[in-house]
């Protein structure tokens, strides 16, 4: 499968939240968190579903299929394991590094990703929290 954009993954992302929490993904849900007009969403979910990653039909809900979710998965686990990499090796409160996450998610290696995921448990484990104030300072 051919990389998704930027863009694309963010709708799969959110869609796969919004499923989560509600079972399904309803466009006006999708444009509001994504800060988009309804029929950007709708550009996104034919481009997604033509290529098999959401279940889509207008005025019904909106799904992801396995090869869908399991991008969504790949995108979170980033998006998240990025966020812990700013906070607990770099210092940076949640806001900044949410935010940074979610720009960062779409570019990172996965070489460079696994090394950052390696250093952040690394921290973790092995820097006392004394050590952890001044070295975050």
């Amino acid at each position: 499968m051919e990389k998704l954009s930027v863009s694309l993954e963010d709708y799969i992302e959110e869609i796969y939240n919004q499923v989560l929490k509600n079972g399904q993904a309803k466009v006006t849900a999708i444009a509001d968190a994504l800060k988009v007009k309804k029929a950007s969403v709708t550009g996104a979910l034919n481009i997604l579903a033509d290529k098999k990653l959401i279940n889509y039909a207008p005025y019904s809900p909106i799904t992801l299929t396995g090869e869908g979710e399991k991008i969504a998965k790949n995108i979170l686990t980033k998006h998240e394991n990025l966020s812990e990499f700013f906070i607990e090796v770099l210092g940076a409160d949640k806001e900044e590094a949410l935010e940074t996450a979610c720009k960062m998610e779409h570019i990172v290696s996965d070489r460079l990703f696994n090394n950052m995921v390696k250093l952040t448990e690394y921290v973790k484990s092995n820097l006392s929290d004394r050590i952890k104030k001044l070295y975050l300072k």
